[in-house]
């Protein structure tokens, strides 16, 4: 049947091969789930039909045991009876009816056995079903905290980025520093040597002032008779 082969296919589908090769595991198995529910209904109608096949191929290999039984009991009753001729018609029904049992029973056991194997398909899309409903959540979590992850990641290369920033600050600052001392430095080895001896002699010209101005203050309080 070509229902079988073609859902034979989709149970055999590997989801971990499917989850490997796609780059958001939680999208792929809602697809997946979506694709699987939707095969799901139409492996339960082909199962029904195949099962609903099997109960009727059933009923008519039953319904001919049973008019089996039937003519034989009335060959038995004829031949009670003392009828031979009425037996033989009533055996010669009953071996056409086995006869027909032949088939009848073959084409229940192809029934039945499509029938098993529509089943297990069925079964197993809801196991496959029921296992991903379970796993879909613990997948979804582990990629919300694969995300977060992404953006600490992401933070931690800009810290490091401003650490590095930091430090090249730093230098730059010691390289500043270590300018200014070298320019005064150069400032001060550039400045004329010190003349101790100009140095003295401003210092005594100040205080020769300074006796100018007290000699003249007397002379003018003693003329004011101050």
């Amino acid at each position: 049947m070509a229902i079988l082969e073609r859902f034979g296919d989709i149970i055999k589908a590997n989801i971990n091969d499917l989850l490997d090769k796609c780059e958001d595991p939680a999208k792929m198995i809602d697809q997946y789930l979506r694709d699987l529910t939707e095969s799901l209904a139409e492996v339960k109608k082909e199962t029904a039909g195949v099962m609903a096949e099997e109960t009727r191929a059933k009923r008519m290999l039953d319904e001919n045991a049973a008019e089996i039984e039937k003519y034989d009991g009335l060959a038995r009753k004829a031949l009670t009876a003392g009828n031979e001729g009425d037996a033989k018609v009533f055996l010669s029904k009953k071996q056409s009816l086995v006869e027909k049992s032949v088939s009848l029973q073959a084409t229940y056991d192809a029934a039945h056995a499509n029938a098993q194997k529509m089943r297990q398909m069925h079964d197993k899309l809801v196991s496959d079903i029921e296992e991903l409903n379970g796993r879909r959540e613990m997948v979804k979590a582990k990629m919300a905290v694969a995300k977060t992850q992404e953006k600490v990641n992401k933070v931690a290369s800009s810290t490091d980025k401003a650490a590095g920033a930091m430090d090249a600050f730093a230098r730059m600052e010691r390289k500043a520093d270590q300018m200014l001392d070298q320019a005064n430095a150069m400032a001060e080895l550039s400045a004329a040597p010190k003349d101790e001896a100009a140095e003295l002699e401003a210092k005594y010209a100040a205080q020769g002032s300074s006796s100018a101005v007290d000699a003249e203050l007397a002379k003018l309080k003693a003329e004011m008779g101050l």
